[in-house]
């Protein structure tokens, strides 16, 4: 068993360290959401909290709680599930904190009958993340099988309405969607094929430590059918993909090979509150994805310190720097105390015990992240060192910080490193930008209102061309470059390599589309990098 300040601890994600001195963060004035068929419980509005809190055993206050896009309805739509999503993030007891306990959650349950869907879990979101001027991070714990869909021959594309909702919301109110990853028999998809936030599997633990995918993740094998007879045959091979060969995707999969999957996060045998106030063990990726937000809720916090303080922009709040400083910062291998895996932490293996450098992403240059491990698990004390060296704009940047930038179509930017690289060490590099959602509101007898209402729809616009590349400090071609992430059908860019030879190198982001859904388009990225002592 493990309690959930294990997972918090050493053994999982690091979240401890920032709950001490010097660090002192909590998530403390951050706003939080959680979207869920039913809610967590909350005192003075259910009756069942009341003796709880007489007995000093309620453990998760959430700030506010909905039903649906209105109050809650009190001692309705309640249960355990929510309840101990919300632990995860916000649990103030001693033994079975959470990630960051002074966050302040709102949590709504959207499923009011039976026949409530994608439509109304939209309104649920939309009413949240419009709360208190825009949340940071919105927790899904929850998703829809593609046999419910309405569309016909409904697919994993990414035109699901929750999932362009969930991309329309991120890019209007800044808050970062946190998707718990397809899990069980028969799978939950719906949402996880969103572009623009994070989509979480989990881990269990090897030896007393989260490092290894659990079985549970439902992620369907992409192989390459050479002979096209749609069956896997001898010679054939599983998830690596050329452009050449055909993609045979699974029915839980993103068709055409995109990677949904973001990161990894702690999600077995965890001991949570139910709403009862009793204790139970349980795992999934539905208590993987809130030490996520948890996790969010500590950066934005010392973000809005920074501002605060007159440091930072506000640059600092943007979700494409935060999806890129925890992508980047996400453990993959063990550091042997050289600093040449960029201090990490834990080795993280997929179910049949390979690394992140065993897979196709990290040998094909148009796979950014692994089809099995995202970009590896969360570590929320590496994302806040990530963090912490602050803003810096092209031009001469030190080995660790991050950007929020603007490029045109047909034009790049580039960073260069301060100082020389070391041999034999890892660069790991992140580039996040956003898929465009506009909302398509019904003919209306009243003003249309900018919202999405029950009736309405979304359209995505074509994904932008973005591509990274590690190169020479002098060189100006890109053939000249050491390494490159150049996938055209996904908003996420990532180098993880090793540096060939002690030199000097830069960095090169390229917008390259020939004909683009915008001229110019806002980046987020993330570096780190370990230059000569």
């Amino acid at each position: 068993m493990a309690a959930v300040d294990q997972s918090i601890g050493a053994a999982g994600i690091e979240a401890d360290k920032l709950h001490q001195a010097p660090y002192n963060l909590s998530g403390q004035g951050i706003y939080v959401g959680q979207i869920e068929l039913n809610r967590p419980t909350r005192f003075g509005m259910d009756k069942i909290v009341n003796r709880l809190v007489q007995l000093d055993r309620k453990m998760v206050e959430p700030f506010g709680v909905f039903s649906r896009d209105r109050d809650a309805i009190p001692n309705r739509f309640i249960d355990d599930h929510s309840e101990q999503v919300a632990a995860v993030i916000i649990s103030t007891n001693k033994i079975y904190q959470g990630v960051a306990p002074k966050a302040r959650l709102l949590s709504s349950a959207y499923a009011m009958s039976r026949r409530d869907g994608q439509p109304e879990a939209a309104l649920a979101a939309q009413h949240i993340a419009r709360q208190h001027g825009g949340i940071r991070a919105m927790n899904l714990s929850f998703g829809e099988p593609l046999s419910e869909d309405p569309r016909p021959d409904a697919t994993l594309n990414g035109e699901a309405l929750l999932t362009l909702c969930l991309d329309w919301l991120t890019i209007k109110y800044n808050t970062l969607a946190v998707v718990a990853g397809n899990q069980g028999k028969g799978g939950i998809p719906i949402p996880t094929d969103h572009y623009n936030g994070l989509t979480v599997g989990f881990t269990r633990q090897i030896d007393g430590v989260y490092s290894q995918l659990d079985r549970g993740n439902l992620i369907d094998e992409s192989y390459i059918d050479r002979d096209n007879n749609g069956s896997f045959d001898e010679g054939e091979y599983f998830e690596d993909l050329n452009q050449d060969e055909t993609w045979t995707a699974g029915v839980e999969s993103p068709i055409n090979g995109r990677r949904s999957l973001s990161i990894l996060a702690p999600g077995t045998d965890i001991d949570l509150p139910n709403i009862k106030g009793k204790v139970t063990t349980i795992s999934g990726s539905s208590f993987a994805a809130p030490h996520v937000t948890g996790a969010i809720a500590l950066l934005q916090e010392y973000s809005d310190r920074q501002i605060a303080s007159g440091v930072w922009g506000k640059e600092a709040r943007n979700h494409l720097v935060t999806k890129a400083v925890l992508l980047n910062a996400a453990d993959k291998l063990k550091d042997d105390g050289s600093g040449k895996r960029l201090g990490m932490s834990k080795t993280i293996i997929d179910q049949q015990g390979k690394t992140w450098v065993d897979t196709p992403a990290y040998r094909n240059q148009q796979i950014p992240l692994s089809l099995h491990l995202g970009a590896g698990q969360l570590n929320a004390m590496r994302a806040f060192r990530q963090l912490e060296p602050g803003r810096q704009m092209p031009g001469l940047v030190p080995p660790i910080a991050w950007d929020q930038n603007l490029i045109k179509v047909n034009s790049y930017r580039e960073y260069s490193f301060d100082r020389p690289l070391q041999a034999d060490s890892y660069v790991a590099i992140t580039l996040t930008w956003d898929r465009l959602v506009q909302l398509q509101e019904q003919d209306k007898t009243t003003q249309r209102n900018g919202l999405f209402d029950l009736g309405d729809r979304f359209e995505g616009a074509d994904l932008s061309n973005l591509d990274l590349y590690l190169m020479p400090k002098d060189a100006q071609d890109l053939e000249q470059s050491v390494w490159a992430s150049t996938s055209k059908i996904d908003n996420v860019e990532h180098i993880f390599i090793k540096i060939p030879q002690t030199g000097e190198y830069k960095f090169r982001v390229v917008f390259k589309t020939p004909q683009a859904s915008v001229p110019v388009q806002t980046y987020g990225v993330a570096w780190w990098a370990v230059p000569v002592n």
